[in-house]
């Protein structure tokens, strides 16, 4: 199994008390030391793999917005300092390479920050800069012809931005669960996207393990099954975990492994294997390192 990962994603610098902070990834990294893994760095994803997500404006006004120094906030949420876009850049190729890597079959895992789900076309928030999943996803079916990917996001927030980013596209499908009411407040039930591709279910808060677990068994996991995905894409967000403090959906590093496990059969099933997961959220850093050790675990043994 492959784990991208990168000493730049700790340049994306945010104000003391961020929950979105560069410890996240030493968090990671003491959590997968004693792994056997095929550990590589993250490569820079092109101007064309990114464009394929978002507008030339997007591009601009991000490295407008980048400091001299310090960090400057682009909305109540979401920072940028000046290592900010060079990690961003880094994490969505990370995420590109992750896919050809896989493209033979196998499993990758792609611990970077920001995280990516909640960037828009022109929009950066909710820590996010970036859609990597979703330029993943692109760069599947563009640059490997992929005619069906899935995504599945797990993460305790709506996946606003991987929504904006594939609603439009018939080869995408995108299952997911979160808490609601929360941020951002998107998800509804009619929001199913262009073909119908967009498959959201909500959990409020308090569900705990065993509803989240009956959920996916009883309507996402089919959806997915059912698409016959050639590739499964994971935005892998771990603050649905009960220490968490951003959310209370009150999960376990179990809950994550069965997951993990789940979408492994399905890919065995259907993808020839191939499964490429990609770091969200996850903010109480020891719970973040063990759900995170549980997913790789669970990745790795499948």
């Amino acid at each position: 199994m492959i784990l991208y990962s990168d000493t730049v994603f700790e340049g994306h610098v945010v104000p003391a008390g961020h929950p979105e902070r560069p410890e996240r990834m030493q968090a990671v990294r003491e959590a997968l030391r004693e792994f056997q893994l095929d550990r590589r760095g993250a490569p820079e994803a092109t101007d064309a793999q990114i464009l394929a997500c978002h507008s030339p404006a997007h591009l601009t006004a991000l490295a407008a917005a980048v400091p001299p120094e310090g960090e400057v906030a682009l909305d109540a949420d979401t920072w940028i300092a000046p290592g900010s876009l060079h990690a961003a850049r880094r994490a969505a190729g990370a995420a590109c390479a992750a896919v050809d890597a896989v493209i033979a079959g196998g499993h990758a895992f792609v611990a970077s920050r920001p995280p990516g789900h909640h960037a828009e076309r022109e929009t950066p928030m909710g820590f996010c800069l970036f859609g990597n999943v979703a330029i993943a996803a692109r760069h599947a079916m563009d640059a490997h012809g992929l005619s069906r990917v899935a995504v599945v996001d797990f993460d305790v927030h709506h996946g606003n931005g991987t929504q904006d980013l594939l609603g439009d596209e018939p080869r995408a499908l995108l299952a997911n669960s979160f808490q609601s009411p929360l941020w951002p407040g998107t998800g509804g039930p009619d929001e199913t996207g262009a073909s119908g591709q967009i498959v959201s279910r909500t959990l409020p808060a308090g569900s705990g393990g065993r509803a989240f677990r009956d959920l996916w068994e009883r309507e996402l996991l089919p959806a997915v099954d059912g698409f016959r995905p050639e590739l499964i894409l994971v935005s892998a967000g771990f603050d649905a975990h009960a220490d968490d403090p951003l959310a209370q959906l009150e999960l376990g590093e179990e809950d994550f492994a069965w997951i993990t496990g789940r979408l492994v059969e399905i890919a065995a099933e259907h993808s020839g294997g191939r499964l490429v997961s990609c770091l969200e959220g996850g903010y109480d850093l020891p719970s973040l390192g063990r759900s995170v050790r549980a997913h790789v675990s669970a990745l790795k043994d499948g």
